[in-house]
């Protein structure tokens, strides 16, 4: 039994982990995009992208985890009847209930790892997101400049290119500034050779120093250009752009979150303790949900598995948003949300039987 017991577990861990591996390189390479766009404008560097995407896989992970278990299960089981494993096993004394408590104990394993992650990880890698975000904020136009590339930059007023950096990256070669005027109308272009970052010891006022190079300043479409030609030409570094003062709500530790009587934190945190309770609700629904007769086809299952998912987990975004309104009592929450669909799963696991023992019990009144 121990045997049989051991393979139904592979075949759904099996599953669950590619299900989850697919989905997840679906999800963060879409944000890794973003971070590459955002990059590529200037805003992050890019020795950073993979340290914030590292940061983030929890939070990616907390989601998608019940979600793999549960297409996990429908695909292992799914096969398992249509290729009558499943009906071999019955056949062999194991039972649907010894089934449903094995799968229950796997996905026990799961729960932790996401509770551990929706109530501790997350918060705390989305707050070295927000550390890693800020800093970037806080960097000079000189040290977010990448060779080979134009970035906007001093709000979207000056544009830079330089062909390449010295190894320490301190000496900039082969460098081309576009600006416009304050009001918009005039121009000016600057090239120079080289260029270095110059820091006033009084001020604190750090300038781009740039050496044997030309500036060409006037208005587009007129031909009275000033040229001037110069050994070396200082431009003011802009100082770091403002941090925001509140932080994410998502990076706000789980226990700050407990304290608080800010209606929205309530919410979050009704979110993050129901994510880990996801997890035996949807096993319960995906091992009735899977049982499938082999004339249906390998999916036919899916399509109303997934709508029931989604129903779910809708409902539960609803209900948080609701709760931090305050339309809903906090003593309910969202557990109303879990309730339902655990009384749907019931019903599913065991409304047969229940509905079997009564019409035995009504033909055996009958005849005596």
């Amino acid at each position: 039994m121990r045997i049989i017991f051991r393979y139904l577990t592979r075949q759904v861990i099996v599953s669950m982990l590619a299900v989850t591996g697919v989905l997840l390189l679906v999800f963060m390479s879409g944000r890794f995009i973003k971070y590459l766009a955002d990059a590529a404008q200037g805003k992050l560097a890019g020795d950073v992208l993979f340290m914030i995407m590292a940061y983030r896989f929890p939070g990616f992970l907390e989601l998608i985890l019940p979600l793999g278990l549960f297409i996990g299960i429908l695909l292992a089981y799914g096969r398992m009847y249509l290729e009558s494993e499943m009906t071999v096993l019955f056949a062999c004394g194991v039972s649907d209930r010894q089934v449903l408590t094995q799968t229950m104990v796997s996905s026990l394993v799961v729960m932790l790892i996401v509770g551990a992650m929706s109530l501790w990880i997350t918060p705390w890698g989305m707050q070295k997101v927000e550390d890693i975000i800020n800093e970037q904020r806080q960097a000079t136009e000189f040290e977010m400049l990448s060779p080979g590339r134009f970035q906007s930059l001093s709000s979207g007023s000056r544009v830079t290119y330089t062909e390449a950096l010295s190894e320490d990256k301190q000496q900039l070669i082969g460098v081309f500034i576009a600006e416009f005027g304050e009001d918009g109308s005039g121009l000016s272009l600057t090239t120079a050779e080289s260029g270095s970052q110059f820091v006033d010891e009084d001020t604190g006022s750090r300038f781009l120093v740039l050496e044997n190079g030309q500036r060409f300043q006037g208005a587009p479409g007129r031909l009275d250009y000033t040229v001037t030609t110069f050994d070396a030409y200082g431009l003011k570094i802009l100082g770091p752009e403002s941090v925001r003062e509140k932080s994410d709500e998502e990076a706000i530790p789980t226990l700050e979150l407990m304290r608080s009587d800010d209606p929205e934190l309530r919410a979050l945190f009704h979110w993050r303790v129901s994510l880990p309770l996801i997890v035996p609700i949807v096993t319960l629904l995906a091992v009735r949900l899977s049982r499938v007769n082999p004339r249906q086809g390998r999916f036919f299952h899916l399509l109303p598995a997934m709508m029931i998912y989604i129903v779910y987990l809708g409902l539960l975004i609803v209900a948080r948003d609701a709760l931090a309104k305050g339309d809903v009592p906090e003593w309910l929450g969202l557990a109303w949300v879990h309730v339902l669909f655990l009384a749907i799963g019931l019903w599913l696991q065991y409304g047969s039987d229940w509905r079997r023992r009564r019409k035995l019990e009504k033909e055996g009144a009958a005849h005596a």
